[in-house]
């Protein structure tokens, strides 16, 4: 798989936006925001993506962003709070695990969560589910106000424009509706998320082969 590049910078996590007008307006050869992609053998047992579902959070002509929603770290949500300098009042985040969204921006946190709410810096994925990268959220949830649903990341997995259109051609990814997502990404243990998603294609895991591509 060719080496991973962010479509666009992502905002700053204290202060800058996401300004979709540009993006928008572009035609788009399929519409990817708010569907997951799972990947492929094709992409090798041993490769930074091997056995992954990404959420796809933005789409357009110039690239693509999205989460890995599978791959839980060692570290706490409360761990990020401490590192973050961020005071944490409500327990409830010591035993929730902050998962690996990808390869770039490491150290940057990335928050899935429902409802959308109004915050400093936000993405709208659908009429459910935003993204945000800024403080104000992180905040919230320590003081127990946050989102009622959240899945917390550090790192990003993006592609440059044509990158994921190529390598879907090459069936590196299964593309899956993100229909009723949020019960998949919040309501679903992460270790079942994958064979969840199959399912919904009607296809058992058990049987699952490198020859399929777009759903």
């Amino acid at each position: 798989m060719a080496k991973q590049q962010p479509a666009r910078q992502p905002p700053n996590v204290e202060t800058e936006t996401l300004d979709m007008a540009d993006t928008d307006l572009l035609p788009v050869p399929m519409d990817l925001r708010g569907s997951f992609l799972l990947a492929m053998p094709a992409l090798g047992e041993e490769g930074a993506f091997a056995h992954s579902l990404i959420y796809i959070c933005e789409y357009s002509t110039e690239g693509a962003l999205g989460i890995v929603v599978n791959r839980q770290t060692n570290m706490s949500v409360a761990q990020l709070f401490d590192d973050a300098g961020a005071p944490l009042l409500d327990k409830h985040w010591h035993g929730v695990p902050v998962y690996w969204g990808g390869p770039v921006c490491g150290d940057r946190g990335f928050i899935l969560h429902r409802p959308v709410g109004s915050w400093q810096s936000t993405l709208t994925v659908s009429e459910e589910i935003g993204m945000t990268t800024s403080r104000d959220v992180l905040e919230a949830m320590g003081r127990g106000e946050g989102p009622e649903e959240v899945l917390v990341s550090l790192g990003y997995a993006g592609w440059s424009a044509g990158q994921l259109e190529q390598e879907l051609a090459q069936n590196a990814w299964l593309t899956i509706p993100g229909d009723n997502a949020e019960k998949l990404l919040f309501q679903c243990a992460s270790e079942a998320r994958i064979d969840e998603a199959m399912r919904r294609l009607g296809v058992d895991p058990l049987h699952f082969s490198g020859n399929a591509g777009h759903a």
